[in-house]
Protein backbone atom coordinates (compact mmCIF):
# COMPACT_ATOMS: atom_id res chain seq x y z
CA UNK A 1 0.00 0.00 0.00
CA UNK A 2 1.32 3.29 -0.96
CA UNK A 3 1.23 6.58 0.87
CA UNK A 4 -0.59 8.20 -1.63
CA UNK A 5 -3.29 5.67 -0.62
CA UNK A 6 -4.20 6.59 2.67
CA UNK A 7 -5.62 9.77 1.37
CA UNK A 8 -8.47 7.80 -0.54
CA UNK A 9 -8.53 5.85 2.80
CA UNK A 10 -9.26 8.80 4.70
CA UNK A 11 -10.91 10.41 2.58
CA UNK A 12 -13.43 7.49 2.97
CA UNK A 13 -13.86 7.68 6.15
CA UNK A 14 -14.54 11.46 6.02
CA UNK A 15 -17.69 10.65 3.47
CA UNK A 16 -18.59 8.07 5.57
CA UNK A 17 -18.71 10.43 9.30
CA UNK A 18 -20.70 12.95 6.82
CA UNK A 19 -23.33 10.68 6.06
CA UNK A 20 -23.33 9.88 9.76
CA UNK A 21 -23.81 13.33 11.26
CA UNK A 22 -26.14 13.80 8.53
CA UNK A 23 -28.04 11.14 9.51
CA UNK A 24 -27.62 11.81 13.38
CA UNK A 25 -28.63 15.57 12.62
CA UNK A 26 -32.06 14.71 11.00
CA UNK A 27 -33.16 12.32 13.73
CA UNK A 28 -32.30 15.19 16.10
CA UNK A 29 -34.09 17.56 14.29
CA UNK A 30 -37.43 15.11 14.45
CA UNK A 31 -37.26 14.26 17.78
CA UNK A 32 -40.45 15.61 18.60
CA UNK A 33 -42.17 15.82 15.55
CA UNK A 34 -45.76 13.91 15.42
CA UNK A 35 -48.22 12.60 12.56
CA UNK A 36 -51.22 11.53 11.55
CA UNK A 37 -51.03 7.59 12.07
CA UNK A 38 -47.94 5.16 13.96
CA UNK A 39 -47.43 4.56 10.23
CA UNK A 40 -46.08 7.76 9.21
CA UNK A 41 -44.45 8.95 12.38
CA UNK A 42 -41.01 9.12 12.14
CA UNK A 43 -38.05 6.82 12.66
CA UNK A 44 -34.82 7.32 13.89
CA UNK A 45 -32.08 6.30 10.79
CA UNK A 46 -29.02 4.75 11.07
CA UNK A 47 -25.84 4.55 8.52
CA UNK A 48 -24.87 0.84 7.73
CA UNK A 49 -21.04 1.20 7.13
CA UNK A 50 -18.73 -2.31 5.33
CA UNK A 51 -15.09 -1.62 6.03
CA UNK A 52 -12.55 -2.89 3.33
CA UNK A 53 -10.03 -5.02 4.59
CA UNK A 54 -9.42 -7.12 1.87
CA UNK A 55 -7.19 -4.24 0.10
CA UNK A 56 -4.90 -3.35 3.71
CA UNK A 57 -4.79 -7.52 3.83
CA UNK A 58 -2.43 -7.47 0.33
CA UNK A 59 -5.22 -9.43 -1.94
CA UNK A 60 -5.80 -6.42 -3.60
CA UNK A 61 -9.27 -6.89 -5.63
CA UNK A 62 -10.03 -3.78 -7.45
CA UNK A 63 -12.54 -2.03 -7.98
CA UNK A 64 -14.33 -2.75 -11.73
CA UNK A 65 -15.10 0.40 -12.21
CA UNK A 66 -11.99 3.08 -11.40
CA UNK A 67 -9.67 -0.19 -11.05
CA UNK A 68 -8.29 0.92 -8.24
CA UNK A 69 -7.70 -1.51 -5.05
CA UNK A 70 -10.76 -1.01 -2.09
CA UNK A 71 -9.45 0.08 0.78
CA UNK A 72 -11.49 2.33 3.72
CA UNK A 73 -14.91 2.35 4.32
CA UNK A 74 -18.01 2.00 2.30
CA UNK A 75 -21.91 3.41 3.73
CA UNK A 76 -23.97 0.33 2.46
CA UNK A 77 -27.22 1.93 3.58
CA UNK A 78 -29.14 3.58 6.31
CA UNK A 79 -31.65 1.66 7.92
CA UNK A 80 -34.48 2.66 10.53
CA UNK A 81 -34.59 1.78 14.03
CA UNK A 82 -36.98 -1.04 14.83
CA UNK A 83 -37.31 0.46 18.52
CA UNK A 84 -41.00 1.26 19.35
CA UNK A 85 -41.75 4.39 19.15
CA UNK A 86 -42.52 6.76 22.43
CA UNK A 87 -46.24 6.43 23.07
CA UNK A 88 -47.46 9.86 25.70
CA UNK A 89 -50.84 10.32 26.90
CA UNK A 90 -51.78 13.19 25.51
CA UNK A 91 -55.91 13.02 24.90
CA UNK A 92 -55.67 17.03 23.93
CA UNK A 93 -53.71 16.38 21.30
CA UNK A 94 -55.04 16.60 17.70
CA UNK A 95 -53.14 13.34 16.68
CA UNK A 96 -53.97 11.79 19.55
CA UNK A 97 -55.69 8.37 19.08
CA UNK A 98 -59.05 6.96 20.61
CA UNK A 99 -57.06 6.04 23.61
CA UNK A 100 -55.40 9.52 24.31
CA UNK A 101 -51.61 8.27 23.16
CA UNK A 102 -49.77 10.57 20.52
CA UNK A 103 -46.99 8.55 19.05
CA UNK A 104 -43.67 10.32 18.75
CA UNK A 105 -40.66 9.52 17.20
CA UNK A 106 -37.79 6.35 18.60
CA UNK A 107 -35.28 8.99 19.03
CA UNK A 108 -33.49 9.42 21.87
CA UNK A 109 -31.07 12.49 21.79
CA UNK A 110 -28.82 11.74 24.58
CA UNK A 111 -27.98 8.93 21.98
CA UNK A 112 -27.98 10.65 19.17
CA UNK A 113 -25.79 13.75 20.71
CA UNK A 114 -22.98 11.03 21.75
CA UNK A 115 -23.14 9.95 17.91
CA UNK A 116 -22.45 13.30 16.89
CA UNK A 117 -19.59 13.83 19.46
CA UNK A 118 -17.71 10.22 18.30
CA UNK A 119 -18.72 10.95 13.99
CA UNK A 120 -17.03 14.79 14.64
CA UNK A 121 -14.01 13.28 16.52
CA UNK A 122 -13.92 10.11 13.98
CA UNK A 123 -13.74 13.02 11.01
CA UNK A 124 -11.56 14.61 12.67
CA UNK A 125 -8.92 11.90 13.22
CA UNK A 126 -9.00 11.08 9.50
CA UNK A 127 -8.38 14.62 8.94
CA UNK A 128 -5.54 14.68 10.88
CA UNK A 129 -4.45 11.60 9.30
CA UNK A 130 -4.84 13.10 5.66
CA UNK A 131 -2.20 16.03 7.37
CA UNK A 132 -0.24 13.67 8.47
CA UNK A 133 0.13 12.00 5.20
CA UNK A 134 0.65 15.31 3.71
CA UNK A 135 3.72 16.23 5.69
CA UNK A 136 5.15 12.84 5.06
CA UNK A 137 4.79 13.56 1.24
CA UNK A 138 6.30 16.52 1.63
CA UNK A 139 9.12 14.97 4.06
CA UNK A 140 10.22 12.54 1.44
CA UNK A 141 10.12 14.87 -1.70
CA UNK A 142 12.48 17.15 0.30
CA UNK A 143 14.60 14.41 1.12
CA UNK A 144 16.20 15.10 -2.84
CA UNK A 145 17.29 18.65 -1.98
Amino acid sequence: MSLSSVFDIAGSGMSAQTVRLNTTSSNIANAESVASSVDKTYRARHPVFMAQYTAALGNRPTDPLTGKANAGVDVVGIVESQAPLQLRYEPDHPYADEKGYVAYPNVNVVEEMTNMISASRSFQTNADVMNSAKQMLSAVLNLGQ
